[in-house]
């Protein structure tokens, strides 16, 4: 397995996966990606999407067939390698990113928030909002 920063013919894998996953959005292909492949095939994603105040970790997912091998983990980690400053994300997996650094907090940057996509597909309730300062 090796991750690296995704390139543009990526994509088409990288939507693949989110869909499969339900973590597609809306203008996806202009965010940054970085995936897991092994035998050059696409198994893991994981995104980092720019707003004005901060950054936010977004669609973190892991073929099932792989998972527990700690691709999500060396996703998360090559991610943080180039997210500057704050690092925001809402998950339902806190105690996941919680070993990365991640806080849980109730202050989210309004520039994040578009209410009618941020939560789509997700369980408001069982989700929790995490951030991670700079250079921890």
């Amino acid at each position: 397995m090796r991750v690296r920063k995704a390139k543009k013919a990526d994509f088409p894998d990288i939507i693949r996966l989110a869909k499969m996953y339900n973590l597609d959005y809306s203008g996806m292909e202009a965010d940054d990606f970085w995936v897991a492949e092994e035998s050059g095939r696409i198994r893991g994603i994981c995104g980092l999407k720019k707003h004005l105040e901060c950054s936010e970790l977004c669609a973190l997912g892991v073929d099932e067939e792989v998972r527990g091998r700690g691709w999500g983990g060396q996703l998360v980690r090559a991610v943080l390698r180039d997210a500057p400053g704050e690092l925001y994300l809402a998950t339902v997996m806190p105690s996941f990113f919680a070993r990365f650094g991640f806080e849980k907090t109730d202050v989210v940057p309004g520039s994040m928030v578009k209410k009618a996509e941020w939560c789509a597909g997700c369980t408001p309730e069982l989700c929790t909002v995490m951030v991670r300062q700079g250079g921890r």
